[in-house]
């Protein structure tokens, strides 16, 4: 009998002497084997990669390099220098300044082991999901971040957080991480700890800071681009919340009592915003135009970047932004005269110049000096655009009629929107554009300017006078939405940064998208002959006309709009011969959307570039009429941004 016995399975599955599906389910032993295995593997790969990591130097925070920004030309813009961080020793740093971080951030920070399950569990999630895998961190790890990790967002960055945040958690003391913290945190405005941070909003010494100034600085620790004050009035509201929120925090946590709580009911205004010299004239500008592509084009923050390494390669232009520049110098100080005309004062220019072919930012303006104007005019969305946004809704006629009837011929006896467009732009005629808001409908027309690149959150809101130039772009959108008609009706996407390596390594996200086709070619064609004509009439009749070929340019009229002025131009591939030719091709009554010339020719080399005038005064919630700008003969300004455009382009 013993003979015949059947030797005993180590693993009893499928499990004998079950029939159906009881054969197929694993037994309670066999299930509590499984895990008890699979933890057991996990513990010894943790143990594992625990030994591997270790603690790295603290000390490289202090040797990390300065970024680099260059020209397209591949020569050095400017250096944004070493991190700028002071440290200070933790009885330098008030006690209300300590719990208002530690409210803020991290309440069990005391009581908790350095990390955060839930917190790296939620970062891992979306990241897979590409949602922000900043927040949920206790403050040992942000302190890791800090000090000894690169800004990637990978899940191996995030293991090594996690093993490293354990062995400084037991490593150190919870005032040293809590000192590292603070002198290793991105507090904006380019100070890294509290120290430089307290010089930077203040002025003073991070020992001198009152507990409402702390809980502000605490504030700025979950993302200074959202929470400065001095950024933007949206900025001051979010900040002026949470610094109420913190203070309150803190006597929910028992750090502060309700009676010190009521003394502080008058938010701490910082110091105004700075740029260090190195950035005056227009470079502080082109960086902040070049780091928002980064940012966009990478998901790195402000943070990231203030950690230095990195080499940028920008699209600019050197020559082209000093001629710009000098052209808007030469534009004002020829015609604007504050001390005689209380009119010229607070009158702002802005300008941006885009490649059609592929999109890049070639120059742009953003105001007299970076150190003195932060606010960047060439990324402005205040501005109305007027007239200037009519020939967008020429194209959304043309292209529904391309649409209808295809290459065949309009009939003789329907009713053209287009052709009555075309004449209405020439005379600066209001009416026939409300007309074709109702016909075309509004929505269509501000789809067709979101493919032309327009942001979303810079058009107004859809209304009658929605197709009159309500919304208000920027210079560096308007210029851009203007290149689809130069190049064929495709659109390219505008782009600032070509490259972009951290120590050494190249960074992901510059790769560039194929232009799409918004409008047909022949209607980019209809639109860019009648902005020929345009470009004739707008040009200053001061002798320039005979030395710059005439643009296809749209402009703001007189009547228009009473606070701006705009003037966006497009040298012709062809030459003013065959431009002005090109009017003569404009489609006439019934002959459907076509042209004779062929679309986008050129090689796309010259910039389309859009510029603007308005008066802003700091402070003002809306812009200054324009009324007596320049005088009598200026047109309320309006001839202004073509003399710019004239001198950008002789280069005098």
């Amino acid at each position: 009998m013993e003979g015949r016995k059947k030797s005993r399975r180590y693993i009893d599955y499928p499990r004998l002497g079950r029939k159906g599906v009881r054969r197929w389910l694993p037994s309670w032993r066999l299930w509590l084997g499984t895990c008890t295995f699979a933890l057991a593997c996990l513990a010894g790969l943790f143990a594992f990669v625990y030994a591997k990591i270790d603690i790295p130097n603290e000390n490289a925070l202090a040797a990390r390099e300065a970024t680099v920004y260059y020209w397209a030309d591949g020569s050095q813009m400017v250096s944004v220098g070493a991190v700028n961080r002071q440290n200070v020793t933790l009885d330098k740093v008030p006690k209300h300044v300590q719990n208002a971080v530690i409210a803020a951030e991290n309440a069990t920070f005391y009581e908790d082991h350095g990390v955060s399950l839930t917190g790296i569990a939620r970062a891992m999630v979306n990241m897979v999901s590409g949602g922000d895998t900043q927040g949920g961190s206790t403050i040992t790890q942000q302190y890791v971040k800090n000090t000894y990790l690169s800004p990637d967002q990978t899940a191996t960055r995030k293991v090594k957080e996690f093993i490293i945040s354990l062995k400084v958690n037991n490593q150190k003391s919870k005032s040293d991480i809590l000192r590292g913290y603070l002198n290793t945190s991105w507090f904006g405005r380019g100070s890294n700890g509290i120290q430089a941070a307290a010089h930077a909003y203040y002025g003073i010494d991070a020992k001198d800071i009152n507990p409402s100034q702390g809980a502000l600085l605490a504030a700025l620790l979950k993302g200074s681009e959202q929470y400065d004050p001095g950024l933007s009035k949206a900025n001051h509201a979010r900040a002026v919340s949470r610094w109420k929120w913190i203070l309150d925090r803190l006597v929910a946590t028992g750090a502060m009592s309700k009676e010190e709580r009521a003394q502080y009911r008058e938010f701490p205004e910082p110091r105004p915003v700075t740029k260090p010299t190195s950035q005056a004239g227009q470079i502080g500008y082109l960086i902040d135009i070049a780091n928002k592509f980064v940012k966009s084009a990478t998901g790195l923050t402000d943070k990231d970047l203030a950690r230095g390494g990195y080499r940028i390669h920008t699209t600019f232009d050197k020559q082209r932004t000093q001629r710009l520049e000098k052209s808007i110098g030469d534009v004002r100080k020829k015609n604007l005269d504050p001390r005689k005309r209380p009119s010229d004062t607070f009158v702002e220019f802005g300008a941006a110049s885009v490649r059609p072919t592929d999109g890049a930012i070639l120059a742009l303006y953003g105001g007299a000096d970076a150190t003195r104007h932060f606010s960047n005019n060439a990324d402005t969305t205040a501005v109305p655009a007027g007239s200037a946004f009519k020939p967008f809704v020429l194209a959304t006629a043309l292209q529904q009629e391309a649409e209808q009837y295809g290459d065949q011929p309009r009939p003789v006896d329907s009713p053209s929107q287009s052709d009555a467009l075309l004449g209405a732009l020439m005379q600066g005629s209001n009416v026939p554009f409300v007309q074709a808001g109702k016909k075309l409908g509004l929505e269509r027309i501000r789809d067709l300017t979101l493919s032309l690149g327009l942001r979303k959150e810079s058009l107004a809101q859809l209304e009658q006078t929605f197709p009159l130039g309500t919304s208000a772009p920027s210079a560096v959108r308007m210029a851009s939405a203007y290149t689809t008609f130069a190049n064929g009706g495709r659109h390219a996407e505008p782009y600032a940064v070509s490259k972009m390596t951290y120590q050494g390594k190249a960074v992901a996200g510059f790769e560039r998208a194929e232009p799409q086709q918004v409008v047909t070619p022949a209607v980019a064609q209809v639109v860019t002959n009648m902005l020929a004509g345009l470009g004739w009439r707008n040009l200053p009749q001061d002798g320039t006309r005979t030395r710059v070929q005439p643009p296809a340019a749209a402009a703001t009229e007189p009547g228009d709009r009473m606070k701006s002025a705009w003037f966006v131009g497009t040298p012709p591939p062809g030459g003013a011969a065959d431009l002005a030719a090109g009017v003569r091709t404009a489609p006439a009554a019934g002959s459907g959307v076509r042209a004779d010339r062929t679309p986008g020719a050129g090689d796309g080399a010259e910039p389309t570039t859009a510029i603007t005038l308005f008066r802003n005064k700091p402070g003002a919630p809306q812009l200054l009429p324009l009324n007596g700008v320049g005088g009598p003969d200026t047109g309320l300004g309006t001839s202004l941004p073509p003399q710019v455009w004239a001198a950008y382009q002789n280069g005098t």
